[in-house]
């Protein structure tokens, strides 16, 4: 595997500059130009935190279910 050395502070020309417009810079990902949707990080954390909520209600929801058809028996 290679390693990058990093040199004392001195950028070359060939480094890709983060303002540049080639089609295969990571940030492309990000901007407005990106195909595809477009959910700002609020909704994915509101989104996440739902459905973790939504896990948790299913185990409890199990659990009780289980224990009164155990119950009956």
């Amino acid at each position: 595997m290679r390693r990058c050395r990093v040199m004392g502070g001195a950028a070359t020309s060939a480094s890709p500059s983060v303002g540049s417009d080639s089609g295969s810079n990571m940030l492309w990902f990000y901007t407005d130009d990106a195909p595809g949707l477009k959910i700002s990080p609020t909704v994915v954390l509101v989104m996440t935190l739902c459905f973790i909520a939504f896990v948790a209600a299913l185990h409890v929801f199990g659990k009780i279910y289980r224990a009164k058809a155990g119950a009956g028996v």
